[in-house]
């Protein structure tokens, strides 16, 4: 009997498929585990993540400042920025108090606001965001007030804060603002999340989470941080765990906790070393260094839904590994980045990178994911 050589090409073709399938349905089997606890949602993660293939590839395609960079495009000390939704860049200089915006080309396009106190000027400034509604840019500021501008860099008005120190601040698209407020307190040293109106009046306390405690200094101690996403749901995590928790945007109830097990990282010798070597000739703190570092630092998200959490491990040419999760809240993937991400928008991420020398820059890059 002959035998049909295309015919066997195309069975062994068949079973190479077969056998490629079964082993990415393998890999593709997730581990966790999602319960409800009372009215909460609660995804819980292993330590190894859904693929262990890349999820995501970055190419960069444009990048502002750094040192060759004159006029317009120099910065001095870049707090943030962010991007809106035609790709603009909002580029906050904390050291000139102002915002420069540059197209989604990277021509620089104006400048927002000046150093001072008065109207349209800018004080220590620390945070921006977008009401994506009003389309109103909003620059926190330490000295306890939120400045409102248009985007062609119009000046509105400004909100006093009162008394709140609010350390940074985020508004959402219905004018609503959060705020995270320092508590200088001998007995109860605290932050606290707060949700406001959009006149300033407090509608809820969300979360509280120890402060540095008055003589004793932790440079390792858990911070919490948060993010406001696109459906202005409060993204806000306390590192002490590893948890993450989704409030709602009408009831400022928890509605979702993200969970993962992982193991802590040592802080090491050399980083207490480094810590200490950083405090001013004369002075003189008592250091009260934890065993180990928090379970995460902060995280950015995607407009997808995604959740990219910056660990504390690290790769051999210095880069953060960070954990990516999916819109369900499952551990899907990691990947080594340059901090300090800021955020995935329209197929692109964006970054505020340093370069060898300390130069600050605005990376964008594009993305493409392998998986979806």
């Amino acid at each position: 009997m002959k035998i049909n050589r295309g015919y066997i090409l195309i069975i062994g073709l068949a079973l190479l498929a077969s056998q490629t399938a079964a082993a990415a349905s393998a890999q593709g089997k997730w581990k966790g585990t999602v319960v409800k606890e009372d009215d909460v949602t609660v995804v819980k993660n292993p330590k190894e993540p859904l693929y262990k293939t890349p999820v995501l590839e970055l190419k960069e395609d444009l990048s502002l400042g750094g040192p060759e960079a004159q006029g317009d495009y120099a910065f001095g000390q870049i707090r943030t920025f962010i991007v809106d939704d035609t790709g603009s860049i909002y580029v906050l200089d904390q050291q000139s108090s102002h915002i420069k915006v540059f197209d989604a080309s990277g021509k620089y396009v104006r400048t927002i606001g000046r150093k001072g106190q008065g109207p349209g000027e800018l004080e220590n400034p620390m945070t921006l965001s977008f009401n994506r509604t009003s389309g109103e840019l909003a620059v926190h500021q330490s000295s306890r007030r939120i400045s409102y501008f248009k985007a062609d860099g119009t000046f509105l008005r400004h909100l006093s804060l009162k008394e709140m120190w609010a350390l940074r601040g985020r508004v959402d698209s219905r004018g609503n603002i959060y705020i995270t407020e320092g508590f200088v307190d001998p007995k109860d040293p605290r932050y606290e999340t707060k949700k406001l109106a959009p006149d300033a009046s407090v509608i809820a306390l969300l979360a509280k989470s120890p402060a540095p405690t008055p003589g004793k200094l932790n440079p390792f101690l858990a911070i919490s941080y948060f993010q406001v996403d696109r459906a202005d749901n409060l993204v806000y995590g306390y590192p002490e765990t590893y948890e993450i928790q989704f409030f709602g945007p009408s009831d400022e109830k928890i509605f979702k906790k993200i969970r993962r097990d992982y193991d802590p990282v040592a802080v090491t010798a050399e980083e207490r070393a480094e810590r200490e070597k950083d405090v001013p000739s004369g002075m003189t703190i008592n250091f009260d260094f934890s065993k180990y570092h928090s379970a995460y630092t902060r995280f950015f998200l995607s407009d997808l839904g995604h959740v990219v959490v910056q660990t504390w491990e690290k790769t051999k040419d210095g880069k953060s590994v960070h954990d990516i999760f999916d819109a369900e809240g499952r551990f899907i993937g990691r990947i080594p980045l340059k901090p300090s991400g800021v955020e995935i928008l329209k197929g692109k991420y964006y970054a505020l990178e340093e370069d060898e020398d300390g130069y600050q820059i605005v990376k964008r890059y594009a993305v493409t994911w392998s998986v979806k």
